[in-house]
Parts: C-alpha cells; structure tokens; sequence
C-alpha cells in the first residue's frame, strides 16, 4: 500500500490545508498500485512542483469547457508535475534507477505509461530538482512568453512582476543577460527579494508592498515607458503597468496569482490604458509550446552552462518528513514564502 493525497473538497476561496477537517481541501488515501503491464513503469516520486496553477485546477464549480485542462474532482489524486525515480519498467527505453519527468502528482509511487515520462536531460552540477524550475514548466513559460508573446528585441524595456517566482526570475535573467534588454524592471514582495534579483540581473527592483510603490514604477519607466510587461500576478499591479507601457506596447498575460484566492483582485481601473495606448494583451499557456520544448531547453540549458543564468538561490526547497506535510508546503506560494522556484522533496 502506497499513499497519495486526493482533492476531498473542492475550494471556492483559500484552501483548508488542515488535514482530517471536515472542510479540509485534501485528504490521504491508501492504495495498492497495479501490476505493470507492457511498456509501464513503477515510480518513486522525489521531487514535487509546486505551481500557482494548481489552484485553478482544483476551483470548486469551475466551468470545464473554458479550462485549458480537465478540472480536478473530488476523489481524484492531486495533479502535479515531478521528477520520479523508476524502481521497475517493462519498457526497453527505461532502465531501473533512471531519473524521470512525469505529471505523477502527490503520490509516494505510481504506475505509468513510459510514453508519459521523460528522462531528465543531461546538465550536470545541478540538483535534479531543476527541472521543475528553471529546466522545467516555469524557465520554458519564461522563455516563450518573452520570444514569442513579448516578441522582447535587444535594447528594450521590460517590467516583470512575481519576479521572485518560479518563472520570474528565469525571464528576470533572460531579458537582461540572453535577450540583451536594456532596463529590466523586477517587481517582488519584500526588500531581501528585490536585493537578490538586483544581483541576478534586474536594473531597477521594486517592492509592491511598498507605500512609494507607485511613484517608483513610474520613474523606474521614465524616460520612454517600458515596451512590454510580462504579468505573473493580475490585479493591482496589473492596474499599476498598464499606465507604463509604451504606445502600441504589448502584455504578456502569464498568471494572476493575486486573484486565485480572491476573484475580487482582479478589479481594473486602468482598462482605457489599453485602447488609448493601442496596448496588445496576449494570455498564454506554456503548454501551447511544448512541441518546442527541445528550443527552450537548449537555450535555457546553454545559460547556465555559460553563467548567464543562474539557479543557485532560485530555488526553495522543502524537504517533508511526514507525507501529509505535502499541501502546507503547497500553500506556501500563496503566502510569498518561496525566493525562486518552490519544490517539495519527499525521497533521496
């Protein structure tokens, strides 16, 4: 009997974490995995990603026909990606011991089929661990949400928000040290986060929280607004941008983590900025790329072999001693507790 942690009661607001409550968002359950058939694999879950969108997926009521993946029911395992050791495979692309990237959510071990896992590509000197950050989901979010929706040219300016997250300081390092920006403006939650990505690569690093917030955005901008804004967070900031952005400049839409817990975030006073300012919004899924993963890793991978990116600090892990530990650290992200990517380890 292996564990996994399933949705027990479909959230509308913040999460009830608790485990055994009656109102509790998860619960644990005890399974027994089935026999392998042909071409499948037995995995041990080390490694899991924790990721904003998780919290989409798991929204009580939530219209499927306009979700970009089938909601999460009640009953149903927690969705997550992770990095898996295979303990058993009867697949011959698989060998016992190899490392693997897979969606095996919140489980201690599963079955899956080998065509929905990969081998970790080789990067050596770096924890597994990378590939759900910067060599994972969030480094090619940022990769082609500034090539392909910013469409980011060599000597523009960019503003950033969640700029700490997982997929903020990967796009904070490659606007300014790949694609050769010539301002990148960093917005996070605290000064010790604005400080660290002065020190990856931001020119100008802004605390929301802030009372001068404002007025320092709009100097941060001078003297010709910023060409594009790459949005991970929605609401307020979201509102603060729009009156900064160039004419004829463009949004990156890439989350809203302000308003996944409270819809009400999301409230625009600044929407006229956009047909003024002839301002392009464009909102994008990562997983519209994936059929160019292979670009995104090779440029991502090059980075920081070459020093122009670096994961050290952009990472917070989590190591659980207990399984049902899983959703406290999951929660984290909504709390602003992780610098960087924020990943649960469960097993060596």
């Amino acid at each position: 009997m292996v564990k996994e942690i399933v949705l027990a009661n479909a959230p509308t607001g913040f999460p009830v974490i608790e485990l055994g409550k009656a109102d509790s968002t998860f619960e644990i359950k005890e399974i027994e995995l089935p026999e392998l058939q042909d071409n499948q694999l037995l995995l041990q879950t080390i490694f899991i990603s924790n990721d904003p969108a998780q919290r989409g997926w798991i929204q009580k009521d939530q219209n499927s026909d306009r979700a970009y993946l089938p909601p999460i029911l009640p009953g149903d395992r927690m969705r997550a990606g992770s990095v898996a050791k295979v303990l058993k495979s009867t697949s011959s692309s698989f060998k016992e011991g190899t490392l693997v990237q897979c969606y095996g959510g919140w489980a201690e071990q599963l079955v899956v089929n080998a065509k929905d896992a990969f081998p970790l590509p080789d990067l050596p000197g770096v924890s597994p661990s990378v590939f759900l950050g910067a060599v994972g989901g969030p480094g090619l979010t940022a990769y082609f949400g500034l090539k392909d929706v910013c469409k980011l040219q060599e000597g523009q300016v960019i503003i950033i928000s969640g700029a700490a997250g997982a997929t903020g300081n990967v796009a904070v390092q490659l606007a300014k040290h790949v694609l050769k920006a010539s301002k990148v403006i960093a917005i996070a939650g605290s000064d010790e986060k604005c400080q660290w990505l002065r020190e990856i690569g931001a020119d100008v690093a802004l605390n929301y929280k802030s009372s001068s917030f404002s007025n320092a955005l709009v100097e941060a901008a001078k003297p010709s607004y910023a060409d594009c804004y790459f949005d991970n967070v929605g609401g307020p900031i979201l509102n603060a941008c729009l009156s900064v952005i160039k004419r004829n400049g463009c949004v990156a839409a890439c989350g809203a983590i302000s308003a996944y817990n409270d819809p009400s975030q999301m409230i625009l006073s600044n929407w006229a900025e956009i047909i003024i300012n002839r301002i392009t919004v464009k909102g994008f899924i990562v997983m519209d790329y994936y059929h160019r993963r292979a670009e995104a890793i090779e440029v991502i991978s090059s980075a920081i072999k070459e020093g122009k990116l670096s994961v050290a600090g952009g990472e917070t892990i989590v190591r659980c001693t207990e399984f049902k530990e899983i959703p406290k650290v999951w929660i984290r992200l909504f709390r602003g507790e992780n610098t960087g990517k924020l990943v649960t380890q469960v097993a060596d």
